[in-house]
């Protein structure tokens, strides 16, 4: 796999169209390598986002395979920019803040309790099958998709019954739920793991975390 990647990273470097592919089929890889840098789970909307984007680019543009396999050079390349950017910020701070929300974390004192507790999240995610970084795709982005997916969330959260056959089954009960709040079943399908994982997250022991997902309690 990293021999075909690496690959990849040269066919993007002379082919505008495929490097864009490249770029999308790469995210989680991206964030993967933010989320180590950063400790702490960075989305889309945040500048390290962009930071990551940019250094990602970077590395297409300037590998060559001398310089080894392309995924460790290209994490070796958003690490290095990601703590660029940590750095700038830093001398505003004077302590680490908990706020999840603030984007000036720096790389050199990640926050540990968020990383710990993306790290149990990622058990609990598994046995669904499927990964904390999946969230990235599927989270809503709308408005009225947010409202709507923090409904079916709400509606979990507070029946036990169903909150349990979810566990059991290791499926949304979309059924359900568009039932008893009447939220699309196309809404329930597509962002059928950013709701499983938000009503993991709001009945688990993961403070930190729920304070991402703190509009859905409101």
């Amino acid at each position: 796999m990293p021999e075909d990647t690496s690959r990849e990273a040269l066919r993007a470097q002379q082919d505008p169209v495929f490097f864009n592919t490249f770029i999308e089929k790469n995210k989680r890889f991206m964030m993967s390598c933010a989320y180590r840098a950063a400790g702490r789970f960075i989305t889309e909307s945040d500048d390290e986002w962009s930071v990551t984007m940019i250094a990602f680019s970077e590395a297409v543009k300037s590998y060559d395979i001398e310089k080894g396999d392309f995924n460790a050079f290209a994490a070796l390349v958003i690490r290095r920019r990601l703590q660029d950017h940590f750095k700038a910020h830093v001398r505003y701070r004077q302590e680490v803040p908990l706020d999840p929300d603030d984007e000036t974390i720096p790389a050199e004192t990640p926050q540990t309790a968020v990383r710990d507790e993306i790290e149990a999240m990622q058990q609990v995610l598994a046995a669904y099958g499927f990964s904390f970084f999946d969230l990235v795709k599927c989270s809503p982005k709308a408005g009225k998709t947010k409202a709507a997916c923090a409904e079916a969330v709400r509606c979990l959260v507070a029946e036990e019954a169903l909150a349990a056959k979810m566990r059991d089954t290791r499926t949304l009960p979309a059924t359900e739920i568009k039932k008893r709040v009447g939220v699309p079943q196309k809404i329930l399908e597509r962002h059928r793991k950013y709701i499983i994982a938000a009503a993991e997250i709001l009945q688990g022991d993961f403070p930190l975390l729920a304070e991402y997902i703190a509009y859905i309690r409101q």
